[in-house]
C-alpha cells in the first residue's frame, strides 16, 4: 500500500474519529456546564426538549451501574471494529462500511470517555413525541451507523463480500 492510500484509508478516518469525538464531548460539556441536572428546555414544546440527565446504564437507563461491564464491552467492540476495518478491501465499493465504522467507533469512544471520566454518560436529546429515551450525539453515531451497516449488509453487499470481512486473510 502506498503512502497516499495509507493516508486515505487510515489517517483521514483517525482524524475524523477525533473530530467526531470532539464534537460529542463539546456538546456534552456545554450541557453539563449550562444545565442543572434534570433541567429541561423545550425546542418544540412536548415534542423535542434538551434535558440533562446522567445515565449510568445504557438505553432507557437499563442495567444501571454496570460501568465496568460497559467499558469492557466497549473495548471489545472497538477491537472487533479495528479487526474488521483492517480486513476491508481497499476499493471504493467498501467505503460505506469504512464510514459506518468511523461513526460507530466515534460513538463508542465518546460514551466511553464519559464512563471513564464521569462514571456516567451525559444524555440530553429528549424526543418526547413517542416517549423515546434521552440520548446524546455519540448515541446518534452508534445507532445510525448500525442501521446503515445492517441495510448495507442486507441490500448492498453480496454474501461473498461480507465473508471477506470475517475471513482469516485480507482479500481485494
Amino acid at each position: 500500500m502506498n503512502t497516499k492510500n495509507k493516508i486515505k484509508i487510515y489517517i483521514i478516518p483517525i482524524l475524523c474519529i477525533g473530530l467526531l469525538v470532539a464534537f460529542d464531548q463539546i456538546t456534552k460539556f456545554i450541557v453539563r456546564t449550562s444545565f442543572a441536572l434534570y433541567e429541561s428546555h423545550p425546542l418544540i414544546k412536548n415534542v423535542f426538549h434538551l434535558t440533562y440527565i446522567q445515565n449510568t446504564g445504557i438505553a432507557w437507563g437499563m442495567f444501571k451501574n454496570g460501568r465496568i461491564i460497559f467499558l469492557i464491552l466497549t473495548v471489545l467492540v472497538l477491537l472487533v471494529c479495528a479487526g474488521i476495518y483492517a480486513k476491508i478491501p481497499e476499493n471504493r465499493r467498501f467505503t460505506p462500511i469504512r464510514v459506518c465504522l468511523v461513526f460507530l467507533v466515534s460513538g463508542a469512544i465518546g460514551n466511553m470517555i464519559d464512563r471513564i471520566s464521569l462514571h456516567y454518560v451525559v444524555d440530553f436529546f429528549d424526543f418526547r413525541l413517542i416517549n423515546f429515551p434521552i440520548f446524546n450525539v455519540a448515541d446518534i453515531y452508534v445507532t445510525v451507523s448500525m442501521i446503515v451497516l445492517i441495510l448495507l449488509c442486507a441490500f448492498y453487499y453480496h454474501d461473498h463480500e461480507i465473508d471477506v470481512l470475517f475471513s482469516k486473510s485480507k482479500k481485494d
